[in-house]
């Protein structure tokens, strides 16, 4: 479903759209005839499909995007043949009523091969579907995608958390290609070389031609590149290297959810402390500083914060490249990312997060996918909202709560902005060099990982000497 829907329906975000209207042979339904009465004359056909200079705007700090119309299109896949329009989108595409989508594909909104047909039309082999929709962007951080590098063939940037790389799902424009588009112009033409999550800050290489980026993708591939990571967890790191080889298991493909199991792939990850700054003399049960997400991810059962354990700056070197390898291992050892929603969260790995529970002696694979859903479905937790599927419920939910005000064009719920736990993790991508040292390229620190204001610790990080020199050490023994 997950790829059905980013190449075609509306983001979650958008609930409700506009349409055009017209006749159809087929009965309608009074709430139909509502909805087509609602949004008739509304919709320009055809919809823009690329509005450019791209609508942005800044306010209270965030990236915004003025709503636009934009036309989802997609090929008739393999299960769809044979089967009424209406009974895929019923089937498929449940996040709308039924009658909104009746009243769109009666209207053109919704067409096949740019031609009304109606919603009983049977999908064959070759046909184009298409749905235009009024495209309500989630908003995303205004800090700016700073230039660490860039030369003929590549941009080097610093990537700000909560920006995701490509357009998908809820974000189109709101993201690092469309952003460097728009700034850069229409004939620029980004390719992404390295993945970051989302919510990831960091590094990335962004090739300017193909040529660029099939020449990092080689050293890439060939294993000839070097990371380092910056991550904010949860009490006094170990001192010393600290090398964690345990494998990587994913144990819920649909909810993407990784833990450590003696079954899974190989992962080997060197870790090593920065800094460790002690609690602050502020009671736990004041608020956190503005700006700053709660640790919800680290309450002890009573619901009060571990804020009396601290925080440690580590420095990781991924050997192996596994989903979540970073965050798992981290858990695993103890020490899950401070404000990482799933990870660290104890209502789903409980008293002890996860940690040194390679065979799920303590919780099994079952009860942790429970309560994570669980927790999704009843207490709209932050947990839910790292995943922008879940992200969608929780906006659902929360819905009520919020300003109750809704888009005049196409009556789409206006939600308030998202929270911290929606725009950021604590892990940064902080450097990438070759294996040969033929370039090498250091972030400036995070805010998150600079010393609190009044104490003293370090601002920038040295070589890679003594992560490389553990990982050797570790590999022989």
């Amino acid at each position: 479903m997950a790829s059905a829907l980013g190449r075609f329906a509306v983001p979650a975000t958008t609930t409700s759209t506009t349409t055009g209207t017209t006749t159809t042979t087929h009965p309608s339904s009074d709430k139909t005839e509502t909805a087509q009465q609602e949004q008739a004359s509304i919709l320009p056909l055809p919809a823009p499909r690329e509005p450019w200079p791209r609508p942005y705007y800044i306010k209270d700090g965030l990236r915004r995007v003025t709503p636009y119309f934009y036309t989802y299109n997609t090929w008739c896949k393999e299960r769809w043949r044979g089967l009424q329009l209406i009974e895929i989108f019923e089937s498929e595409f449940r996040d709308r009523p039924i009658e909104y989508y009746r009243a769109a594909m009666e209207s053109g909104q919704i067409c096949v091969n740019g031609k009304v047909v109606g919603p009983h039309y049977v999908l064959k082999n070759g046909d184009l579907v298409s749905h235009t929709a009024h495209r309500h962007e989630p908003p995303v951080t205004a800090e700016p995608i700073a230039v660490i590098h860039e030369d003929d063939d590549m941009v080097v940037i610093n990537k700000p958390s909560g920006v995701p790389v490509h357009p998908a799902g809820r974000y189109n424009f709101n993201s690092v290609v469309e952003i460097m588009k728009a700034e850069r112009g229409p004939n620029f033409a980004p390719h992404p070389c390295n993945r970051l999550d989302r919510l990831t800050s960091g590094i990335m290489f962004i090739a300017k031609n193909p040529k660029g980026a099939d020449r990092l993708g080689a050293q890439i591939f060939q294993r000839s590149v070097r990371k380092e990571y910056l991550a904010r967890v949860v009490g006094r790191f170990p001192d010393g290297e600290v090398v964690c080889d345990q494998p990587i298991l994913q144990i819920s493909p649909k909810l993407g959810l990784n833990r450590v199991r003696a079954n899974g792939k190989a992962a080997r990850t060197v870790f090593k402390r920065l800094a460790y700054y002690p609690p602050s003399q502020k009671r736990d049960d004041e608020p956190a500083a503005a700006g700053q997400p709660p640790d919800a991810a680290t309450q002890r059962e009573d619901g009060r914060s571990r804020a009396d354990e601290g925080y440690s700056i580590v420095r990781c070197l991924p050997l192996t490249g596994r989903t979540h390898q970073l965050r798992v291992h981290l858990q695993f050892l103890g020490h899950p990312i401070q404000n990482d929603p799933i990870y660290a969260n104890r209502g789903v790995w409980g008293i002890d997060l996860g940690s040194n529970d390679p065979d799920a002696s303590r919780n099994s694979d079952e009860d942790i996918i429970a309560r994570l859903s669980r927790m999704g479905k009843d207490q709209v937790a932050d947990a839910v909202a790292y995943y922008d599927e879940m992200v969608e419920d929780y906006h659902k939910k929360k819905a009520e709560k919020m300003s109750g005000e809704v888009c005049s064009v196409c009556k789409t719920p206006l939600y308030t902005d998202p929270g911290q736990h929606e725009l950021s993790l604590w892990l940064h991508s902080l450097r990438y060099e070759d294996t040969e040292g033929a370039w090498s390229y250091t972030s400036p620190l995070p805010a998150w990982a600079l010393p609190p204001e009044g104490t003293s610790g370090p601002t920038k990080v040295g070589g890679m000497e003594d992560l490389l020199s553990a990982a050797r050490t570790s590999q022989v023994e």
